[in-house]
């Protein structure tokens, strides 16, 4: 059966205009080269012939705008992707990072009768009035402010009709696309389609998930309850489910626009210290952090003096034992050791295929030192870690993938503080939470505590020992132990053991020849040359051919 059979209506037409808008932009190679096209109806193909190439423009702004054109889940795709410099180049993550997350409103949008049909709910009785014109729109979303019956302002953050198919059917695409590049392409299958899309799925269904967002809000109150610097929105759950958020509206200032900040009596450097702050936090105290804080996300709420993070929708989460390896990795990172930065990467690395674990200290070394004679004023942790990114894709380290997350995280604060106060030196901020960590390192209470877990790790060991003893026991009496063993480069050997063998034959040949002439020449058999048998003459030089090919091909093999 075709493949064409099984699509559905949406994911026909969306296939439709995938092939359109990369013919478009010049990228129906990629088309023709692989067997994608068979996805497509012949009728479509005929349809549809080549339009005019935006060929002023390079191959990755194109990738860019064809992302934009296809829609919310190619430019969320993209976003995602601009995280990943471990397999994208560094070319297409700048054009990438150009995205936004930016959606046109939808004019005959019933706001009250979602609102309705959704929370199954009258609207007056929960609300004393909605507005229909939208206050944002996003590409999975829009948000209208509304009037609770109290008189409490809030927003309602309402998933976009039908985006949840749309999302489904595109999906369904990029996996077909994606297994018949890795499938197809050679140059393809070194950027890993399949686990790309596999992991860009997981975050956006994630995204759509809006009772996993509440969840977040609630948890990130939590661990900031008893903080004065931050407040977050609350968010009425009873009017709230898995499509609709309603919570607190809030009344502030973007932490970028530093002259709104200064005439309200605020200072850019100061909220620049508490805002990198309130994320280091996040990140190495919590273990649960805002993985989009950028801007537009941070507000200053000008009546409290506090500051405000917006939009749990992608949360990173580390857990408490990579927590505390990352803790150390800061603290041996900016002692400049490598050999403890190593042996923590390893630890921390969901895969590693390291071919050469001293080309890798000498790269974190030749690093170091790079920055070593650079005034810690002058260092900024967005390029610093972009390098050590492309080291470890070069020496195959994989991390997990929240940690890509967490270096776009403090990349953005960074890019934040810097907007804020030029002179800002995120180093500063990092130095409380170093020494903390030294501390903990070093306390009585850490030292006890590992004593402690070792004396257990023993304790066990020595409990299950005997068992584990008779299990191999009874396993060699059954016959049943079995040693699994590989030998690195058996092909090599393989080769080895075949010219070995080879010239085994050609030496036995050899003898053969040597002592039937010698029988020969002895027994005077005839026909004779100058007395000399001929049969017997030509098997002496035959073998004296042979051994010479022999002895040549070994010393010049080695």
């Amino acid at each position: 059966m075709g493949i064409t059979k099984k699509i559905k209506k949406e994911e026909f037409k969306r296939y439709g205009q995938l092939f359109s808008v990369l013919t478009k932009y010049g990228f129906e190679d990629i088309l023709a080269n692989s067997r994608i096209k068979k996805l497509l109806p012949k009728e479509f193909l005929r349809s549809h012939p080549d339009s005019e190439k935006t060929l002023t423009y390079s191959n990755f702004e194109r990738i860019r705008m064809v992302l934009e054109e296809l829609g919310p889940t190619y430019v969320k795709l993209g976003q995602v992707l601009s995280n990943r410099e471990d397999l994208i180049p560094q070319e297409l993550i700048f054009e990438l990072e150009k995205l936004q997350d930016q959606a046109t409103k939808l004019d005959n949008f019933d706001i009250y009768k979602t609102v309705e049909e959704e929370l199954d709910i009258t609207i007056s009785e929960h609300f004393q009035s909605i507005e229909h014109k939208p206050l944002a729109a996003a590409s999975l979303a829009q948000v209208h402010r509304a009037k609770l019956l109290n008189g409490q302002e809030v927003i309602l953050k309402v998933q976009r009709p039908k985006i949840r198919k749309v999302i489904e059917a595109d999906l369904l695409i990029m996996k077909h696309v994606s297994r018949n590049l890795e499938k197809y392409s050679s140059t393809m299958r070194s950027f890993q389609p399949v686990l790309l899309v596999s992991t860009f799925e997981k975050s956006i269904k994630e995204e759509l998930r809006y009772l996993r967002e509440i969840e977040n809000t609630q948890k990130f109150a939590r661990n900031f309850k008893d903080n004065e610097s931050i407040y977050v929105a609350q968010v009425h759950v009873h009017l709230s489910n898995d499509r609709i958020i309603c919570m607190e509206y809030l009344e502030g200032i973007k932490i970028s626009e530093i002259e709104e900040l200064k005439s309200q009596g605020f200072n850019p450097v100061q909220v620049a210290h508490v805002g990198v702050d309130l994320y280091m936090e996040q990140v190495l105290e919590h273990g649960f952090f805002h993985a989009d804080p950028h801007p537009g996300n941070i507000f200053l709420l000008h009546e409290m003096g506090k500051l405000s993070f917006l939009d749990f929708g992608m949360m990173g989460v580390i857990l408490p034992k990579d927590r505390e390896l990352l803790s150390e990795l800061l603290v041996y990172f900016l002692q400049k050791d490598t050999k403890r930065i190593v042996f923590l990467l390893e630890k921390l690395a969901v895969k590693t295929d390291i071919k050469d674990l001293q080309k890798l200290d000498q790269d974190l070394y030749i690093f170091m030192e790079s920055i070593s004679d650079t005034a810690i004023k002058n260092i900024r942790i967005g390029p610093v870690l972009t390098n050590l990114k492309e080291i470890l894709h070069e020496n195959k380290v994989v991390l997990p993938h929240y940690f890509y997350m967490l270096i776009r995280g403090i990349v953005m604060i960074e890019g934040v503080g810097l907007k804020l106060d030029p002179n800002f030196d995120i180093t500063k901020n990092l130095r409380p939470y170093v020494n903390n960590i030294q501390k903990r390192q070093f306390g009585f209470k850490k030292i006890l505590t590992k004593n402690l877990e070792r004396i257990k790790n023993v304790q066990q060991l020595m409990d299950t020992l005997p068992e584990d003893f008779g299990i191999i026991i009874k396993k060699i009496k059954d016959g049943k132990l079995v040693v699994k063993h590989q030998i690195s480069d058996i092909s090599r050997l393989q080769s080895i053991s075949s010219k070995l063998i080879d010239r085994l034959v050609f030496a036995i040949i050899i003898a053969a020849l040597s002592i039937g002439s010698a029988i020969l020449v002895l027994a005077d058999a005839p026909p004779k040359v100058y007395g000399v048998p001929v049969l017997g003459a030509v098997g002496f030089l035959l073998s004296a051919v042979l051994g010479f090919y022999i002895v040549l091909s070994m010393f010049k093999k080695k």
